[in-house]
C-alpha cells in the first residue's frame, strides 16, 4: 500500500482526515444474537485485537462495556433501549434517519481527552443482504470496522475481507498489516494531519523488513 492510499483509509467524504485508534481497553458486549453467532464475534473480536497487539477487558473503569454491538430487524427498535438515547445524541431523528435510508449498519464513536477511541457502539440491522453473509463474514467485517476509526467511505468498493478457494473468509492483509501499524505505540492514538499516512507506512515497510 502507498502512502496515498494509506491516506485514503482515513480522509472522509468531506476531504477531511481523522485517524483514531482505541487509547483503552477494549470491553465488548452483545445484544440480539444467539450463541453461536455470538461465539463468531467474541472469536472475531479476540483475533483482531491480537492482531493489533491491542488488548481485551471484562468491564471499562468508565463505561463498564466500551465496545456495545447491537443486532436487530427495524432500527425502531433502537429507540425502546434504556438509556441508549443517553449515549447517543438525537437518537430518534438518527433513526428515522437510517431507516430513510434503508442503512444495515452504524457506528458511533466517543473519543477519549488525547482524541483516542473510548467507546464504539456498533449497530446492525440483520435485513435481506446481511442475512446473505456468512456469520464469520459479518462478525469479522464489524470487528474490523470497530478497531479504527475509518473514513466513512473507506470500504464503500472493496471490502476488509477476503474469499479463499477453500470458501475460508480472512481480512486482507494489506487490512492487516495496516491495523497493525496503526497500533504501533510510537504512534499517536489520534491525528488529523496527513502525513499521519507516510508515518503508517513507514511501520508497514518495517514490518515487511522483519
Amino acid at each position: 500500500m502507498s502512502p496515498e492510499e494509506i491516506k485514503a483509509y482515513f480522509t472522509r467524504n468531506d476531504r477531511t482526515f481523522t485517524f483514531a485508534r482505541w487509547g483503552r481497553p477494549i470491553a465488548p458486549i452483545v445484544f440480539g444474537v444467539e450463541d453461536e453467532t455470538l461465539r463468531l464475534l467474541k472469536g472475531a473480536i479476540e483475533a483482531v485485537t491480537e492482531l493489533a497487539t491491542h488488548s481485551l477487558s471484562e468491564t471499562d473503569p468508565e463505561l463498564g462495556s466500551n465496545l456495545m454491538v447491537f443486532f436487530f430487524q427495524d432500527w425502531k427498535e433502537l429507540c425502546d433501549v434504556p438509556k441508549l438515547d443517553q449515549i447517543v445524541p438525537e437518537l430518534g431523528s438518527l433513526t428515522l434517519k437510517l431507516e430513510k435510508a434503508q442503512a444495515n449498519q452504524y457506528r458511533f464513536f466517543r473519543f477519549d481527552e488525547a482524541g483516542g477511541i473510548k467507546a464504539c457502539f456498533s449497530f446492525i440491522r440483520m435485513d435481506e443482504h446481511l442475512n446473505a453473509v456468512s456469520g464469520e463474514a459479518l462478525c469479522l467485517s464489524q470487528t474490523v470496522q470497530s478497531i479504527l476509526l475509518w473514513s466513512d467511505v473507506a470500504f464503500q468498493n472493496v471490502s476488509p475481507l477476503a474469499l479463499l478457494p477453500s470458501g475460508e473468509t480472512i481480512l486482507r492483509p494489506e487490512i492487516g498489516k495496516l491495523i497493525r501499524a496503526a497500533y504501533d505505540p510510537t504512534l499517536a492514538v489520534y491525528s488529523d494531519q496527513p502525513s499521519h499516512a507516510l508515518r503508517l507506512f513507514a511501520r508497514i515497510q518495517a514490518q515487511l523488513a522483519l
